[in-house]
């Protein structure tokens, strides 16, 4: 498997070098520590797993003292070498509930990301004791050649423990600096060869991320479509197309009593038409669900600022964007506001809903949408497969978002989704 070579790699000056140097021996004096309390948690929660739920709570700390030495080398190596290395960033299952904590963690254990920096992490404690001894042999080396300035030519090389003497201990100091030196040398292009090695994924791994994010936003897709046909198909059955039927019905009553009964025919003739207006404010409705052409016209900020004046519950609305985003993603993020609100009047007995819209920078993802809708209802909102919470997910995971929903029994609930601005 060879490595991604896309990126350049920097060339380091020397200045910067030492600066390496100087990060690898920083990291073995804490990164024993840190890989030491690590494996200390860990073991001691194995260890204490069926006490009081002791052992868990350790196993989590040491998973995390992990994944922050990992997060450490990652931004040391990107930072100095400058690979193209991604960013680690915490797994997350975006499920609510004990079971979605259960199954985070379990993403963050099988990182395979993390797990690639802990050992880069380790290599990089290892090498910096080197430099620490080579540095040490360097120092020796100096006040070796120069010993015969002090008027005590001699001493011991430094590593060999060979004792010299007189013009030997010039000759030998000379020695030892300059094959500490050349080893200093070579462990700063050895870090930087393993890092690149260890922490940038393969073109294969590379490829392989990208097929599953685009089948998972495909699945995703799809799945949105049919959840929004199937709605789209229960509203024309429940609630137009018996009123339709009901204002033909009304319709064939009045043509039989127009001539024998004109009153009770212009009633009839009233009723339907007030049934036509109920249906066509349904199929605006129903039509504004599938695509709000606002949204096109005047973008995000005043589609919300519309669904904000009809909503049924009070809506308290912050929405900071710096620029339009695709339509897509502008979107996915309307829709899952709308379904929000529309949640919060029938099902959560809402009073309030807050809801804010902010555009963020992502070092990976670039320009982003963040929303985040809250409501002071009961909660207990749970992802149903064919619900409408499960629509808007799919819609989110279609457009290469991501969402989390956290709605405790007696509330508030709180969804929160994230959407790239180009998607």
């Amino acid at each position: 498997m060879t490595s991604d070579t896309s990126a350049p790699p920097r060339r380091l000056r020397p200045l910067r070098r030492l600066g390496a140097l100087a990060q690898l021996a920083a990291i073995a004096l804490v990164g024993i520590g840190i890989l030491t309390t690590a494996a200390t948690l860990f073991g001691t929660g194995i260890g204490l797993a069926l006490v009081l739920g002791i052992g868990l709570v350790l196993i989590i700390a040491a998973l995390y003292v992990a994944w922050a030495a990992a997060w450490l080398e990652h931004e040391r190596a990107e930072g100095l070498y400058g690979h193209g290395i991604p960013p680690l960033a915490i797994r997350a299952s975006g499920q609510p509930g004990f079971r979605g904590f259960l199954r985070t963690l379990w993403l963050q254990f099988t990182d395979g990301a993390m797990w690639r920096g802990i050992g880069s992490f380790a290599i990089a404690a290892v090498l910096g004791w080197v430099v620490i001894g080579a540095t040490s042999a360097v120092v020796t080396g100096v006040g070796l050649a120069v010993s015969p300035l002090g008027g005590a030519a001699g001493g011991r090389l430094p590593v060999l423990g060979i004792l010299v003497t007189d013009g030997w201990a010039v000759a030998g100091g000379i020695l030892a600096v300059l094959v500490s030196l050349g080893i200093l040398f070579g462990v700063s292009l050895l870090d930087d060869l393993l890092t690149r090695s260890i922490l940038v994924p393969s073109r294969e791994a590379v490829l392989a991320e990208q097929a599953r994010t685009a089948g998972a936003q495909r699945a995703g897709a799809v799945r949105a479509s049919e959840v929004e046909r199937t709605r789209i198909e229960r509203d024309l059955h429940d609630g137009v197309q018996p009123r339709l039927v009901s204002v033909g019905m009304t319709l064939g009553l009045a043509q039989q009593k127009i001539d024998s009964d004109p009153v009770a025919a212009k009633a009839l003739i009233d009723e339907a038409h007030t049934s036509t207006k109920a249906a066509i404010t349904e199929l605006r409705q129903l039509a504004r669900g599938i695509h709000a052409s606002v949204l096109d016209d005047r973008g995000l900020d005043a589609a919300l600022s519309a669904l904000a004046a009809r909503s049924h519950v009070p809506v308290a609305l912050d929405v900071r964007l710096d620029e339009r985003c695709s339509a897509t993603s502008e979107a996915a993020v309307y829709f899952v506001i709308a379904e929000s609100l529309t949640n919060a009047a029938k099902h959560a007995r809402a009073t309030e809903v807050r809801v804010v819209v902010r555009s963020r920078d992502d070092a990976q993802a670039g320009r982003l949408i963040w929303a985040r809708v809250e409501d002071n209802g009961i909660g207990g909102a749970r992802v149903l497969p064919g619900g409408g919470i499960d629509g808007i997910m799919n819609r989110v995971l279609a457009a290469g978002g991501t969402a989390t929903l956290d709605s405790p029994i007696g509330g508030p609930t709180a969804l929160e989704v994230t959407v790239p601005c180009a998607s």
